[in-house]
Parts: C-alpha cells; structure tokens; sequence
C-alpha cells in the first residue's frame, strides 16, 4: 500500500516509528532481501549528516538562552578622595573612602531577551522538522530513482533477450537460404546495442546505489538491490481534499514561529528604548573625624536624542514582513501543488491507457507479426519495428508509473499529508 511520506515520517521523528512511502510491501532489511524504503528514511533521519550539523544550531541556542537569562552582576566600587595631596591633604589623614555596590535595573529588557531567545528555539526546532521532512523525501527521490533504474534493468533484460531469440531466428533462416546474411548482421549489431544499453543502467545503477547510501552518511552501500513495486499505482484524493490540508504544510507552519519570533524581538527593541537605571549604595569613612556615613545614588540617563527608534523600526518591518512572506509562500506552495497534481493525474492516465489500451495490442501485433516472419510472409524489418514499438511501449509504462510516484512525493511533501491509495497492476 502506498503510505504517506510526511505523516509517517513525522510519525518516525516524534515516535519513533519506522515508517514512510511505500512503493511495495515491507520485507527483510537485510542485503539479501534488499534495502526496503522504510529503512532507508530511518537511517537517513539518525544519521544523515546534514541533520546531525544542524542539531548543533540549537545547542547554540540554547547556550543563547541560558545566556539571556543571566542577569546583570553586582558592581564593586572604591573610591578614595582627598588622599596624598598637599597641606591639609597631606598623606591619608583627611581621606575620604567611600566602598560601595552598584547594580543595573534592566526595567525589562531580560524578560524580552528570554522571550526572544525561547522563539528562536522554537522556530529551530520547526526549521529541524522541515530539515527531517526534507532529508526523508530526498531519501524517498533517491529511493525512488534506484528502484527506477533497476526496473529499467529488467526491461533492457527483457530486450536483450528478445534480441537473442531474435538473432538465433535470423540466423536458422540464414542457414535455410530463407534470409540474405544481412539480416542477421543486422540482428547481432541489434543485440550488441541492447547489451551496451543493459551496461549503461547497471553503471548508473551502481551509482544511485551510493547516492541513496550518502543520506545516512555511507560511502560504500551495504546493499546491492532495493524492493518496491513501481506498478503499485497511487489513487489521489480530490483537489480540494488537497488545498484543506494545506494549512499543515511545515513550511507555512514555520511562519507561526517566526511571528512569534518577531514579536518578540519587537517587544524587546521597545524595552530598549528604557535606559537602564542604576543604584549604587554603600558606606563613607571620614578619617579627620573618624566618622561614617551612609551613601545612596540612582543613575537616570537622559534619552532625549536616542529612544532606539531604529531598531524597533527594523523590528515592526520584519514583523510585516513575515506576514508578506507566507501569503507569498502560500501562492507559490498552492500553484505547484496544482501543477504536480495536474502531472500526476495526467501521468497516471497515460499509465492506464497504455496498459489498457496499447500494450495488449502492440503485443497481439508481435505475436502476429512473429508467425508472419516465421512463414516467410514478413521479413526482419518488420519483425524489427514492432519488437521496437513494444520495447518502448513497456519503457513508457515503466516511466509514467515512475512519474507518478515522483509525483506524489512532492505533492505529499508540499501538504504534509497522504493523499492517496494505490493500486496494483500487474
């Protein structure tokens, strides 16, 4: 069954639990039965390297926060006055020493520091969830690529071997005096073309077997093949279905943090406008009197030139902006979403008319056309042009289902949901 990528996946980030897209049933993870999708987005979600980097953003604000929650430390003050002078202030016996402590009144300013250090975790947090969704469907593209190659591998197989019978037929008639020799050079130059071909894919396939192992951060594949069914077709929801769910799209999600981010930092360019206020108060030795007396002072600075109207100007503007940004960003998600669902309604019905419709007839047209040569009634070109139209109506099939799958990883990607079921043909 096809499964939904983003809700499974969300499922494996918060609970554990192994799950993503589908393209066949779950088996074995071991390389004998090959690397099933499941597994592959769970290594990719505790291990991939680009996560693990990010996870050390947050440790950094973290240390942020704790940073912002420390407040201002007390200040020590000596002062002596009056002391090594001249005449009556000769040496120390008309000093004055004042010991006192000082401390800042931030009227405010380190509760908006927290509050804004805590909505940049939270907006991490959601930026990390968009790196896991995004590092699983890349996982799920890579997947989805390798199980591509190796189906186009079974199809160049399939025309290898058919080339084979076809040159082995070629070459009986040859040896019959029913064929010109010609036809048979022309049988093995076929064949040679479609085993370099079959060359071609297991190059290729070599290699999207390491891209696949790169999003858990292996260099060298432990495996050597990956299951799924290319023909398990997915059955969309309707449209509509589509644009409801939008809303849990975690890219329009992140916008929410980010307000709140920005209120924040809002709130604090505005208790920056309050100057910080400071207290001292301490003990004043006389030594001409040998007396002592208690002192007390507050520090009010005069903001009549600079009240921070800059930065809580800055501050409003990226406010509004954030709003800009995600009914930009809701344009922009809504008009892909339309595209990739008109591609993969599109998709799946080429897939269905060429199963249904071309397929059946091109193979009638083969086998007719096989008896035909056999009887000497057609000669190789003929047999050759329908062999051809068969192998690239299969590879069609093969591609449209392929399309159809990439498809809906992207749309379930963009709404953060499943939308479809699927179906199995054969």
């Amino acid at each position: 069954m096809w499964v939904s990528l983003t809700c499974r996946v969300t499922l494996l980030c918060l609970a554990a639990t192994y799950g993503t897209a589908s393209f066949g049933q779950t088996v074995s993870t071991s390389d004998q039965a090959g690397l099933n999708l499941d597994t592959a987005v769970a290594r990719t979600l505790e291990s991939n390297p680009r996560l693990i980097a990010f996870g050390y953003q947050i440790q950094a604000q973290q240390g942020r926060l704790q940073q912002s929650e420390l407040k201002p430390n007390l200040e020590f003050d000596l002062l002596v006055e009056n002391a090594l002078g001249s005449g009556d202030f000769e040496g120390i016996d008309g000093a004055e020493t004042t010991l006192s402590l000082g401390w800042v009144l931030e009227r405010g300013k380190r509760e908006r520091r927290i509050d804004a250090a805590r909505a940049s975790i939270s907006l991490l947090e959601t930026e990390a969830q968009i790196q896991r969704l995004d590092a699983a469907a890349e996982t799920a593209r890579a997947f989805l690529d390798t199980l591509a190659l190796q189906e186009r591998l079974i199809r160049t197989e399939d025309a290898v071997m058919l080339a084979e019978q076809t040159a082995a037929a070629v070459q009986k008639r040859v040896q019959a005096g029913r064929t010109p020799a010609a036809d048979l050079a022309r049988a093995e130059a076929e064949l040679a073309r479609m085993r370099l071909d079959r060359e071609d894919i297991e190059h290729e396939l070599r290699t999207a077997h390491r891209r696949l192992a790169a999003q858990w951060g292996e260099i060298q594949p432990g495996f050597t093949r990956v299951n799924g069914d290319v023909h398990q077709l997915p059955v969309p929801d309707a449209y509509a279905s589509l644009l409801a769910r939008l809303e849990q799209n975690p890219d329009l999600s992140r916008y929410l943090n980010e307000k709140r981010l920005r209120e924040a930092e809002l709130r604090l360019a505005e208790a920056r406008a309050k100057p910080n206020w400071r207290l001292t108060a301490g003990v004043r030795r006389l030594e001409q009197g040998d007396d002592q007396a208690f002192i007390a002072g507050i520090t009010i600075p005069l903001t009549t030139r600079n009240r921070n109207q800059g930065e809580i100007s800055e501050a409003r503007a990226r406010l509004a902006m954030t709003d800009a940004d995600r009914d930009a960003t809701r344009v922009q998600i809504e008009t892909q979403v339309f595209a990739l669902y008109e591609e993969l309604k599109y998709s799946l019905h080429r897939a269905a008319t060429i199963r249904e419709e071309i397929l059946p007839r091109i193979e009638r047209a083969l086998e007719d056309t096989e008896r035909a040569y056999a009887a000497g009634r057609y000669g190789y070109f003929e047999l050759r042009v329908v062999q051809a139209e068969l192998l690239d109506t299969r590879t069609a099939l093969v591609e449209s289902s392929i399309d159809a799958h990439r498809h809906v990883i992207e749309i379930e990607r963009l709404t953060g949901t499943t939308v479809t079921s699927s179906v199995t043909y054969p």
